[in-house]
């Protein structure tokens, strides 16, 4: 598996700001999976967004907001 991480400074598409956007590939739905079985706040669904991402936001233990990530293209 491969992931890229992405530093990410505002989001005018976002419900919130991430501090980071971790890029999954093909694997942002057990991502989301994942997350929700460790019982992470999910604070933004596993939405495809209109641009051609599919995405989804937790908030990591110590409160930052995490976009997880995947393009279409990939």
């Amino acid at each position: 598996r491969r992931a890229s991480l992405q530093l990410v400074t505002g989001d005018a598409s976002a419900p919130q700001d991430s501090v980071i956007s971790v890029h999954v590939g093909a694997d942002v739905d057990e991502a989301y999976a994942e997350a929700g079985r460790r019982g992470y706040e999910i604070v933004h669904p596993l939405t495809d967004e209109p641009w051609g991402v599919r995405r989804f936001f937790v908030r990591a233990p110590d409160g930052n907001i995490i976009n997880i990530v995947s393009h279409s293209d990939e």
